[in-house]
């Protein structure tokens, strides 16, 4: 199908995977984004759904051919990490500018 013109976002991965990793390990990794799109893309919210898990957005627009990140901070609390970030934008190329972005991974004493 045909995709309206105006900004897009292309992310070179939509997963972190954390692996096995030490609960006293840098939980920071990030998601990188290019705007693929003709248009400046403005990433207007990074929602999280709990408090173990902190994203941080890029706050100006990016402009195309531009990429950008979206900062992800773990707490690294023991166990399982099975966590969906969902950003919100003006992308053209995802239902109402939305995606969800996934981490996952085991924390480990």
């Amino acid at each position: 199908k045909e995709v309206k013109a105006g900004p897009k976002m292309e992310f070179e991965s939509t997963v972190i995977d954390y692996g096995l990793i030490e609960h006293n390990a840098d939980g920071k990794r990030e998601f990188v984004l290019t705007n693929t799109g003709n248009a400046p893309l403005i990433i207007t919210n990074v929602l999280s759904t709990c408090g173990c898990t902190v994203p941080t957005k890029p706050e100006a627009p990016i402009m195309p051919g531009k990429k950008a990140k979206i900062e992800v901070k773990y707490n690294m609390a023991t166990g399982p990490i099975r966590k969906t970030i969902t950003v919100e934008s003006n992308a053209a190329n995802y239902e109402g500018g939305r995606i969800a972005l996934k981490i996952k991974g085991e924390v480990v004493e």
